[in-house]
Protein backbone atom coordinates (compact mmCIF):
# COMPACT_ATOMS: atom_id res chain seq x y z
CA UNK A 1 0.00 0.00 0.00
CA UNK A 2 2.66 2.14 0.81
CA UNK A 3 4.16 2.12 -2.67
CA UNK A 4 0.90 3.08 -4.31
CA UNK A 5 0.38 5.80 -2.10
CA UNK A 6 3.84 7.16 -3.42
CA UNK A 7 3.04 6.20 -6.70
CA UNK A 8 -0.54 8.51 -6.78
CA UNK A 9 1.85 11.34 -4.81
CA UNK A 10 4.38 11.43 -7.54
CA UNK A 11 1.53 11.52 -10.44
CA UNK A 12 -0.27 14.17 -8.83
CA UNK A 13 3.23 15.78 -8.81
CA UNK A 14 3.71 15.29 -12.42
CA UNK A 15 0.45 16.26 -13.22
CA UNK A 16 0.75 19.43 -11.52
CA UNK A 17 4.11 20.46 -12.95
CA UNK A 18 2.64 19.47 -16.18
CA UNK A 19 -0.44 21.68 -15.75
CA UNK A 20 2.12 24.69 -14.32
CA UNK A 21 4.33 24.70 -17.48
CA UNK A 22 1.63 25.09 -19.98
CA UNK A 23 0.00 28.01 -18.34
CA UNK A 24 3.23 29.33 -18.44
CA UNK A 25 3.47 28.74 -22.12
CA UNK A 26 4.71 32.38 -23.82
CA UNK A 27 2.87 33.55 -26.42
CA UNK A 28 3.62 35.36 -29.96
CA UNK A 29 1.70 37.09 -32.18
CA UNK A 30 1.38 36.40 -35.39
CA UNK A 31 3.47 39.35 -36.59
CA UNK A 32 6.38 38.63 -35.21
CA UNK A 33 6.68 34.94 -35.99
CA UNK A 34 8.99 34.08 -38.95
CA UNK A 35 7.95 34.93 -42.45
CA UNK A 36 7.62 31.36 -43.04
CA UNK A 37 5.47 30.48 -40.37
CA UNK A 38 3.33 32.60 -41.56
CA UNK A 39 3.06 31.10 -44.74
CA UNK A 40 2.83 27.75 -43.50
CA UNK A 41 -0.54 29.09 -40.95
CA UNK A 42 -2.27 30.55 -44.10
CA UNK A 43 -1.82 26.70 -45.66
CA UNK A 44 -3.64 25.59 -42.55
CA UNK A 45 -6.26 27.95 -42.55
CA UNK A 46 -6.65 26.92 -46.36
CA UNK A 47 -6.35 23.40 -45.30
CA UNK A 48 -3.70 23.35 -48.14
CA UNK A 49 -1.78 22.03 -50.39
CA UNK A 50 0.89 20.95 -48.02
CA UNK A 51 4.96 21.11 -49.18
CA UNK A 52 6.06 18.24 -47.14
CA UNK A 53 4.39 15.06 -47.37
CA UNK A 54 4.19 14.51 -43.44
CA UNK A 55 2.48 17.96 -42.84
CA UNK A 56 -0.59 17.14 -41.02
CA UNK A 57 0.27 14.06 -39.47
CA UNK A 58 -0.79 13.34 -35.68
CA UNK A 59 2.24 14.90 -33.34
CA UNK A 60 1.92 12.81 -30.06
CA UNK A 61 2.65 15.55 -27.51
CA UNK A 62 4.68 13.01 -25.69
CA UNK A 63 6.53 15.26 -23.66
CA UNK A 64 3.09 17.04 -22.07
CA UNK A 65 4.35 20.34 -23.18
CA UNK A 66 0.83 21.10 -24.53
CA UNK A 67 -2.33 20.94 -23.17
CA UNK A 68 -3.45 17.26 -22.30
CA UNK A 69 -6.51 15.91 -25.26
CA UNK A 70 -6.56 12.36 -27.07
CA UNK A 71 -4.10 11.19 -29.28
CA UNK A 72 -5.18 12.63 -32.80
CA UNK A 73 -5.76 15.92 -31.04
CA UNK A 74 -2.86 17.58 -32.60
CA UNK A 75 -1.43 17.68 -35.84
CA UNK A 76 2.11 19.17 -36.97
CA UNK A 77 3.30 20.76 -39.96
CA UNK A 78 6.72 22.17 -41.10
CA UNK A 79 8.23 25.26 -41.50
CA UNK A 80 10.84 25.72 -43.81
CA UNK A 81 13.95 27.37 -42.45
CA UNK A 82 15.77 28.74 -45.64
CA UNK A 83 18.94 26.79 -46.22
CA UNK A 84 18.00 23.62 -44.59
CA UNK A 85 18.24 20.59 -46.94
CA UNK A 86 15.64 18.37 -44.76
CA UNK A 87 12.22 19.79 -43.29
CA UNK A 88 14.63 21.38 -40.01
CA UNK A 89 13.52 21.80 -36.88
CA UNK A 90 10.65 24.53 -36.82
CA UNK A 91 7.13 23.13 -36.83
CA UNK A 92 3.31 24.57 -36.35
CA UNK A 93 1.40 22.16 -34.21
CA UNK A 94 -2.26 22.54 -34.68
CA UNK A 95 -5.42 21.35 -32.29
CA UNK A 96 -8.52 20.58 -33.76
CA UNK A 97 -10.53 22.56 -31.27
CA UNK A 98 -14.15 21.69 -30.38
CA UNK A 99 -15.36 22.15 -33.81
CA UNK A 100 -12.54 19.25 -35.02
CA UNK A 101 -11.32 21.54 -37.75
CA UNK A 102 -7.33 22.44 -37.79
CA UNK A 103 -8.13 25.33 -40.29
CA UNK A 104 -10.42 27.00 -37.92
CA UNK A 105 -9.82 25.97 -34.56
CA UNK A 106 -7.74 28.97 -33.35
CA UNK A 107 -5.08 26.77 -31.23
CA UNK A 108 -1.74 26.62 -32.57
CA UNK A 109 1.50 26.79 -31.33
CA UNK A 110 5.10 27.39 -32.60
CA UNK A 111 8.06 25.63 -32.05
CA UNK A 112 11.41 26.32 -33.39
CA UNK A 113 13.72 23.17 -31.80
CA UNK A 114 11.67 20.87 -32.62
CA UNK A 115 9.26 20.37 -29.93
CA UNK A 116 11.29 21.08 -27.07
CA UNK A 117 9.84 24.15 -26.92
CA UNK A 118 6.49 25.59 -28.03
CA UNK A 119 4.99 29.83 -27.66
CA UNK A 120 1.17 29.77 -28.56
CA UNK A 121 0.35 31.65 -31.30
CA UNK A 122 -2.06 34.96 -31.16
CA UNK A 123 -3.91 35.64 -33.99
Amino acid sequence: MPRFIAFLFALCLLAASSAWARESLPETPVHALPREARDTLALIHRGGPFPFRRDGIVFGNFEHRLPQHPRGYYHEYTVPTPGERNRGARRIVAGEGPGRDVRTSGEYWYSDDHYRSFSRIRE
